[in-house]
């Protein structure tokens, strides 16, 4: 991923560890690991605030990573395929499809903005490649799809997400055996290095621990008020007046809670799962808006917060239409794949 993503970061000096930060944080996300993802772009910040000549304001590459970010790019939706066979779907992973290609929308819309925006140059050969790639492959996915029925879907889905992890599992192992001697080099092996990273991980969770615990009160408060459960409802009131489909309106409590909090949408996303079924297209589609977005506020809150950033520019703009270019694109994407009746 690095060589794609130095292309995406012009501003960055070549091969610098900002670069391989940022890959451990998508690749994180990639495996639907929120909470591992969260130490690499920490550490991304950090590294990018090194190169960044005003302190106080966001830099270009910080906001680009930010707004990449937003999208939540999912390869195997791990935690959701997970809450789903607690609930005894009958297919947990028959949303893997529906939520890569939606965090995969997202993040090409995102990445195409904030380029337009910072005028970043799309005559490389090698950037529109992987681009044009990815759009082809999320068609070629749809179409594919779209040919199957509803048993074969649930085969397609249930086998591929079993066949990714693997594969990606096996490709981690035998990579670190093949540059075992780069750890040999350092006098260290694989095992220790993980241990350090663990100790790591625990001095950057109490170094973030005061941004958390402001942006949760925060979040409580708001929800434990009333208040998001009062704008729910009444955005729910107004679709379905607009002839928006109950289903539709049945899933909005998460995708409206997502940007602010990763917990509370979850409690929504699992009482919308026990209320109208995990196979229910509101179940569904309420796993998709959890899978395919980013908490928005709170990754602001901590990332920026980290490194002491006052301004952060476009960034929350830029971010929540994001967020909303994901939900619009789960309700599409979610009618698809599983219709509504």
């Amino acid at each position: 991923m690095s060589p794609a993503f130095a292309k995406v970061f012009p501003s960055l000096p070549k091969n610098h560890e900002s670069i391989s930060y940022m890959t451990l944080n998508f690749a994180a996300n990639f495996l639907g690991l929120d909470s591992a993802a969260t130490p690499f772009g920490l550490k991304a910040m950090q590294s990018l605030q090194e190169l960044n000549e005003d302190k106080d304001k966001a830099s270009d590459a910080q906001i680009m990573f930010m707004c990449l970010h937003a999208a939540g790019l999912t390869l195997i939706p791990t935690s959701i395929i997970g809450y789903r066979a607690a609930e005894n779907a009958a297919n947990p992973a028959d949303v893997m499809l529906p939520c890569i290609i939606t965090s995969f929308v997202g993040t090409i819309a995102a990445f195409l903005l904030v380029g337009v925006k910072q005028k970043i140059s799309f005559k490389s050969v090698s950037l529109l490649a992987t681009l044009m790639g990815l759009i082809g492959a999320i068609i070629g996915l749809l179409f594919y799809v779209n040919t199957l029925d509803l048993i074969g879907k649930n085969f397609f889905t249930s086998n591929l997400s079993g066949v990714l992890l693997l594969l990606i599992i096996g490709f981690t192992l035998v990579f670190s055996f093949i540059h075992e001697k780069k750890f040999t080099a350092h006098k260290t092996t694989m095992f220790d290095t993980f241990v350090v990273g663990a100790n790591n991980g625990l001095k950057t969770g109490v170094m973030i621990f005061p941004y958390v615990m402001g942006m949760l009160v925060a979040i409580s408060l708001l929800r434990n008020s009333g208040l998001f459960e009062i704008i729910s409802h009444g955005i729910s009131f107004v679709f379905s007046h607009l002839g928006v489909a109950k289903e539709i309106t049945d899933s909005l409590p998460v995708a409206i809670l997502r940007p602010f909090s990763s917990g509370g949408s979850r409690g929504f996303m699992i009482d919308a799962m026990r209320t109208f079924g995990p196979d229910s297209f509101a179940g569904r589609l309420s796993c998709i808006f959890q899978c395919s977005a980013e908490t928005t506020f709170y990754v602001i809150a901590v990332y920026f917060g980290s490194v002491s950033i006052k301004n952060t520019r476009y960034t929350l703009g830029m971010m929540l239409l994001v967020d909303l270019i994901c939900v619009i694109t789960g309700v599409l994407v979610a009618t698809w794949f599983f219709g509504l009746k």
